[in-house]
């Protein structure tokens, strides 16, 4: 490994962001770089190489019109992104990196050598294409070039300044783009399905387990004090994790809520210091695929629509075979008691399929209690 090549892998390694990378047709070397020098697993989430034509497809959800093309590495680059929130730790800066090349091989091509690399961030979209000298180098080498130009584009994502220290040939100056994004448009993203979700870190404090999260979902509109305890009680129960709350932009029978609403809502754990997520899953099962083996602290009155097979087309094996996938993925519900119809209920209360009681853990009466909802407290201010 070159004397600049390290500096740069240490860096990155040292940066405090964490990535996952797809990539296809090139750029193995970088893979070796970042992955065989210290703090590699905390900074590289996940690597994929979507080498077949089938395995790009599944990969994508579609079948690229041309596999070699920036728009190719800007789809990689958001599924990696997407790929990303879901795996990364609370508070760190998340990239996902799509890189697709066309290189020297066994049989001579017709057209250009060349690739193109991509990363997105919750912020922006950067791509650089380089077209090679063809019969210039080697596969071996053209394969090294481009990992120089992979190991830059993750050094730029990461904001730190690194310079490819080798001959590259005018020809090949890389054409790049570059696409700034503002908070309206990252909201607007995770509501049209883009962007799986936007953290909004406003805890000052790091947990010790960052892979687990304690998350009350709800509308908070708006956000109260007994929104606060209950997740307070519930990480108290859970013993470790990290506590946040979600909104899902998207709701099941309602329109999407707008960027000026949504925005509003933030707003309020912004002034009270506490982690919130923006998602656009109004399904726990959806939810639960979104933040693998997290608690979700719900109440008594939720718990009983998750588990009555009204809401699954009056089936109770389909109800019964979601929350099992559920389960399978290390989900568990902290059920808080509620008001039903007038009478306080809690877990015990509810009639749970035996396969499945154990996903769902009661919060104690005696340890949280309040009356008081959202919609009242709307009422009680004329909204």
């Amino acid at each position: 490994m070159e004397s600049w090549v390290r500096a740069v892998v240490e860096a990155i390694h040292s940066s405090g962001a964490q990535a996952v990378i797809y990539l296809a047709g090139g750029a193995s070397q970088a893979l070796g770089w970042l992955l065989s020098m210290p703090g590699a697993s905390g900074t590289v989430l996940e690597v994929v190489v979507p080498y077949s034509r089938a395995s790009m497809a599944q990969l994508l959800g579609k079948m690229p019109l041309q596999f070699t093309s920036k728009q190719a590495a800007d789809d990689m680059a958001l599924a990696a992104f997407n790929r990303a929130l879901k795996l990364s730790g609370p508070g760190l800066q998340v990239m996902g990196v799509g890189f697709t090349g066309s290189l020297a091989s066994s049989r001579p091509k017709q057209g250009d050598h060349r690739f193109y690399v991509s990363t997105r961030t919750q912020n922006c979209l950067r791509t650089s294409h380089v077209t090679l000298s063809k019969g210039l180098r080697c596969r071996e080498d053209e394969d090294r070039v481009s990992s120089y130009f992979l190991l830059k584009a993750i050094a730029d994502a990461c904001r730190i300044s690194a310079t490819i220290q080798s001959d590259i040939p005018e020809p090949e100056i890389p054409k790049e783009s570059f696409e700034q994004f503002d908070e309206d448009q990252e909201l607007q993203h995770v509501i049209d399905g883009q962007v799986c979700m936007k953290v909004y870190h406003f805890s000052d404090s790091m947990e010790k387990n960052i892979d687990k999260k304690i998350i009350l979902p709800g509308s908070f509109n708006p956000l109260h004090d007994g929104h606060l305890k209950l997740l307070e009680v519930a990480l108290s129960i859970c013993n470790d994790g990290l506590p946040c709350f979600e909104i899902s932009a998207i709701n099941a029978d309602k329109p999407p809520l707008s960027i000026e609403e949504i925005k509003r809502r933030v707003e309020q754990f912004r002034k009270v210091g506490k982690n919130v997520i923006i998602s656009n899953q109004p399904y726990f099962y959806k939810k639960a695929e979104l933040f693998p083996g997290s608690a979700f602290v719900i109440g008594a009155d939720t718990a009983a629509r998750l588990v009555n097979p009204k809401y699954y087309g009056d089936d109770y094996n389909r109800m019964l075979g979601i929350l099992l996938e559920c389960k399978n993925t290390g989900t568990t519900f902290l059920v808080g008691g509620r008001n039903i119809k007038g009478v306080f209920k809690v877990l015990e209360d509810l009639d749970i399929p035996g396969e499945l009681r154990a996903m769902f853990i009661s919060i104690p009466e005696e340890k949280f209690r309040l009356d008081i909802s959202s919609t009242e407290i709307r009422k009680n201010q004329g909204l």
